[in-house]
């Protein structure tokens, strides 16, 4: 007889028997389940040192920035005379500011027309923009007598008024719509013939008076031909002029109202005139900005080891300890956290050597703590020094090199400078004085390469009064080229003994000025100019050779200076401090690597979880197995007994049977 259930014949408890063996073999099991959990813990808390790490090496990157702890503040007295602003690099002090005049730029005024849509007239507008001088000015006419017109070589600007564009609103619309500097508009006088077209220079300032020339329908030429040293058609309603102003008693003109070169790192906006009552312009440091970013510094470190302190805790009283207790990564970015903050800073241009020097210590429990009082008398006592505590500074003791910058990995230090050779400007050159009268068409025109860059100029035709004002032409016709300006380049052009050079505005190799060819070249320069293209700058930092790219010297290791100029030699002592805003920003993101500690430990614990799920798998699977064993045998076993049992009860019967 078959048992369909097991135990039912036997009155075995099967189930329960091969429930309890199994979970005896299911021990070591639980056991990888545990270590699983413990390392998945971990795994989350390396994750939390992570996403802190992270957000540490965003605020050192940050504070990796000297500007963020360099700051000043210019206050006036007189805001509605005369507004200020200062950079880092302004120094404290007063002054005494006192304006004359306000910059104006030029307004020119036409002769009124009868309507906006009538055709006047085609042709090519060409603006030079210079500076008019001597003769005089006749207010009511609003023209000039006897004066002389000078360019200012800033590079002339061409409108083409085509054909269906000829009314006095199609040319101010061309004006406009060519962005040259010129803004054009039409104002209705209400007179006979009332509208008016205006042109206003978008530049302020003596030097940017326009002078118009014009190539095309003559009525168009005597509606806007102006040149102010000759024929004018423009009536002119408020001159080119600079501003004019006093600072401490020194005389200053400007060509704009926005003053920024006058006093170092402090800009100043000029607003009215205030002669008899000067504003008075304060400079004093911004304190309050490095003391912010000390304190953003301070912050983001106590956040760190935080994080870093709760998980690597042990409680002596419960006598239990964090997921991360006694973890080797863990004491191992702490360590070189430990190592940074106890090193002070080598370089020699400031006696600031340490977080301790401006107030800032570590207390009992290993955070941070700033003296803000301490600090301010820090800075007070050594202004502009605070940066370079956190941030890569370089400082030069020659005004004439500057630092630029130093690839990560360069050492603190002081670096000797010595010049070998400066770096030089392409030029073109003249070898006879140059012809000063340009006939269109016949020596107007002139192909040349600046850097690496090829165009043709064409020059106003006329007799030019001198060598200069023809060389002050032809810098503005080069500058002008639209090929020339869209590579970011320029010239100048000067003139000796009558003789031009045009000087590229680049340094180095890749500085150079071909005179090639064209009409005029015999004339403005003879048969064969002389070319002489631009060098690097040569010399040794630090008694190494360095790499000269322009004015700009990079050694090996990668510092970068800029030599603007002075004598050949021992030149200057560059001191580079690498700051411990920086050094942690580089310590942050090596943790975050793929090397780093952390990466490295995190890494490890996701095989062993790995290899737990293997081992579990193959653990399952033998229990299984086992689980099958144990049920066929006790299954047997119940068979057996069920069948005995049954043999034992037909034998009782019989023996019974026979005793009756």
């Amino acid at each position: 007889m078959a048992i369909s259930s097991p135990g039912v014949g036997s009155k075995l408890d099967v189930n329960s028997i091969v429930t309890q063996l199994m979970g005896i073999e299911s021990r070591p099991l639980a056991q990888l389940n545990t270590r699983e959990i413990s390392f998945q813990a971990k795994l989350s808390a390396f994750g939390s040192i992570r996403s802190a790490l992270s957000q540490f090496q965003g605020a050192m990157s940050s504070l990796s920035f000297a500007s963020r702890f360099e700051g000043a503040t210019a206050t006036s007295s007189d805001t509605a005379a005369v507004s200020a602003s200062a950079t880092a690099r302004a120094p404290a002090g007063s002054y005494a500011v006192e304006v004359s005049a306000l910059a104006q730029n030029q307004r020119l005024v036409a002769a009124g027309q009868a309507t906006t849509t009538a055709t006047i007239g085609t042709g090519t507008l060409t603006f030079d923009f210079g500076t008019i001088s001597g003769g005089s000015f006749d207010a009511q006419a609003g023209q000039y007598s006897g004066a002389a017109f000078a360019s200012a070589g800033s590079g002339v600007r061409t409108v083409t008024i085509a054909s269906g564009s000829g009314s006095l609103g199609g040319i101010r619309d061309a004006i406009n719509a060519a962005g040259i500097g010129v803004t054009a508009s039409i104002v209705n006088d209400g007179g006979a013939s009332p509208f008016r077209l205006v042109l206003s220079s978008d530049r302020t300032g003596a030097a940017n008076a326009m002078k118009i020339t014009v190539d095309g329908d003559a009525a168009l030429a005597s509606l806007l031909g102006q040149d102010p040293a000759s024929t004018q058609n423009l009536v002119q309603t408020a001159a080119a002029r600079n501003a004019e102003l006093t600072i401490n008693g020194v005389a200053v003109t400007k060509p704009t109202n926005l003053v920024s070169d006058a006093l170092e790192g402090v800009t100043l906006t000029l607003s009215k005139t205030n002669v008899g009552s000067p504003a008075t312009v304060s400079v004093t440091r911004d304190s309050g900005k490095a003391v912010a970013a000390a304190e953003t510094f301070v912050k983001a470190y106590n956040d760190l080891d935080k994080t870093l302190e709760d998980l690597s805790a042990y409680n002596a009283g419960t006598r239990t300890g964090a997921v991360l207790n006694g973890d080797p990564a863990v004491r191992s970015l702490q360590n070189q956290l430990r190592t940074v903050f106890s090193q002070p800073l080598g370089g020699a241009g400031s006696d600031l050597r340490s977080l301790s020097d401006i107030g800032m210590a570590f207390q009992r429990d290993g955070s941070l703590l700033l003296d803000a009082t301490k600090m301010n008398r820090v800075m007070a006592a050594n202004p502009g020094r605070i940066a370079g505590l956190f941030a890569p500074l370089g400082r030069s003791t020659d005004s004439l090199v500057e630092f630029v910058s130093a690839r990560s990995g360069v050492s603190a230090g002081s670096y000797a400078l010595d010049v070998t050779q400066l770096a030089t400007r392409g030029t073109g050159n003249g070898t006879v004085p140059a012809g000063l009268t340009i006939s269109a068409g016949v020596n107007d025109t002139l192909d040349l390469t600046v850097d690496s860059t090829a165009f043709s100029v064409t020059l106003a035709a006329g007799t030019y009064a001198s060598a200069s004002a023809l060389a002050a032409q032809l810098q503005g016709r080069i500058n002008g080229a639209s090929a020339l300006a869209a590579a970011g380049g320029g010239v100048e052009v000067s003139e000796s003994a009558g003789q031009l050079t045009v000087t590229s505005n680049t340094y180095g190799t890749a500085s150079r000025v071909i005179l090639s060819g064209g009409n005029g070249m015999a004339g403005l320069f003879g048969a064969s100019p002389v070319r002489a293209d631009g060098i690097d700058a040569a010399g040794m930092i630090d008694g190494v050779a360095a790499t000269g790219s322009g004015q700009t010297l990079t050694s090996d290791a990668g510092l970068s200076v800029r030599v603007l100029g002075g004598a050949l030699g021992a030149r200057a002592t560059i001191d580079y401090t690498v700051g411990y805003a920086s050094q942690l920003s580089g310590l942050a993101s090596a943790q975050l690597g793929a090397q780093g500690s952390v990466a490295s430990r995190t890494e490890g614990i996701s095989r062993s979880v790995s290899l737990i799920s293997d081992q579990r798998t193959s653990m399952q699977r033998r229990l299984d197995d086992v689980e099958k064993r144990y049920r066929a045998q006790f299954g047997a076993l119940d068979v057996l007994i069920s069948n005995l049992s049954q043999t034992s009860e037909f034998l009782t019967q019989q023996l019974a049977s026979l005793n009756k």
